[in-house]
């Protein structure tokens, strides 16, 4: 909290194309938290760079992604919308705060685990630390709520306990931020294996549906998503597939699992698939439309950078220096 204003933060990585899940666990909940937070949404492309990066494509995707927040609905004059790069006090307070978390703390985390296995030639110490840079993210603005999808909770627990650590020792430092949570859409899985996260790096298109995919594309992969031999569009224990589609289209929708199941009684999977397709990408084209206006106009994008780092910066200085005060650091 900052001078009495309840603050939320939120990143998205530049790194591949965002997928519907992105889109309904994540960024299509960030505009809903403008009225009552001060609102920070960040291009995190210091996080980007744990896995190795084609910098033109990285260029590129920052612009993107950050044409796409604007695209579905945050204004830049309610919310703060920056680069992570931008805002050196990022990286600054992720060493310090290193110097506050365990080795084991790092060791025990799921998606550190999950990537080593996956880039297994790269294995590199940013990996190891994510969490620490992901906890000076959040820290820096003083940070009340924290809007997560289920994978990025455990993150958030150990940013709570590194801050609690730090205001053991140097008091009322650090707000300890809330994970929250959207009620639906937490965890879109992939089509090609619903027992798995939808993923924007996985190698099998199919599998994952992008928020800038065109409408013959996304019926295409939705036609071929794997679900199971029964042909009732009802949800069910080890029905996982046809569980993730009807969540898919229920988020798209608005309609409970009762409501579809009473829909497509008596309709066989492939009408049902075909639907799904459709509603996401109603949904999206007004989104598509949105983001192809925005980034064509790159001069206006970075000023929209350029006005999101100043403001941002104005807030992590000020938590900057008063933990190097803490610390000991000589100010000249």
């Amino acid at each position: 909290m900052f001078n009495g204003q309840l603050i939320s933060y939120s990143g998205v990585q530049p790194s591949g194309n965002l997928t519907i899940g992105n889109y309904l666990g994540a960024i299509k909940n960030f505009s809903l938290y403008s009225e009552k937070y001060k609102c920070f949404y960040c291009v995190v492309d210091e996080h980007a760079i744990t896995v190795r990066q084609v910098p033109a494509e990285l260029r590129r995707r920052t612009y993107e992604t950050l044409a796409l927040y604007m695209a579905c609905g945050l204004d830049p004059d309610k919310n703060t919308l920056y680069v992570q790069s931008h805002v050196h006090e990022h990286a600054e307070l992720a060493w310090i705060l290193n110097c506050f978390t365990m080795f084991g703390e790092l060791s025990r985390m799921t998606q550190f685990k999950d990537k080593s296995a996956k880039h297994s030639e790269n294995v590199n110490a940013g990996l190891f630390t994510y969490p620490t840079l992901m906890a000076s993210d959040i820290l820096l603005y003083q940070t009340d709520v924290v809007p997560v999808g289920i994978d990025q909770k455990q993150h958030v627990e150990l940013c709570r306990d590194i801050a609690e650590r730090f205001n053991q020792i140097f008091p009322d430092t650090f707000t300890i931020p809330e994970p929250i949570m959207a009620k639906s859409g937490m965890k879109i899985m992939s089509l090609a294996d619903p027992t798995k996260k939808m993923s924007k790096s996985d190698e099998n298109t199919n599998a994952v549906v992008y928020i800038l995919d065109d409408k013959d594309t996304m019926i295409r992969k939705f036609k071929r998503a794997v679900t199971d031999s029964d042909t009732c569009v009802r949800f069910a224990e080890g029905k996982d597939g046809i569980n993730n589609l009807m969540s898919i289209y229920s988020c798209f929708t608005g309609k409970t699992i009762e409501e579809i199941e009473r829909e497509f009684d008596g309709h066989g999977y492939g009408e049902f698939k075909i639907a799904v397709g459709e509603a996401c990408y109603d949904a999206l084209a007004p989104v598509q439309q949105k983001f192809n206006e925005i980034l064509a106009d790159k001069s206006y994008l970075e000023a929209q950078m350029k006005k999101g780092a100043e403001e941002a910066s104005w807030y992590a200085r000020r938590t900057l220096g008063k933990v190097q005060k803490k610390l000991g650091f000589v100010k000249i």
